[in-house]
């Protein structure tokens, strides 16, 4: 007689971990789907950052920039 195979373990616990919108305690988890924002307020703030290029990653001129 055949046993029904036993589902395989999560590979990755929830880790409680700050906002990086607002600095509330929320989860890490496939179950929270604005990972790792607590909600959809935060990560929307965040994207609209980024599409406005409100962050920005500091460089120096390369040569062919300082030939235009």
């Amino acid at each position: 007689m055949m046993t029904a195979p036993t589902p395989a373990p999560a590979l990755t616990k929830a880790i409680e971990v700050a906002c990086p919108g607002c600095g509330e305690a929320t989860w890490y988890s496939a179950q929270n789907p604005y990972r790792p924002f607590c909600s959809a307020r935060c990560q929307g703030h965040d994207f609209g950052a980024w599409a406005s290029e409100h962050y920005r990653v500091n460089a120096a001129p390369t040569a062919a920039q300082d030939e235009e």
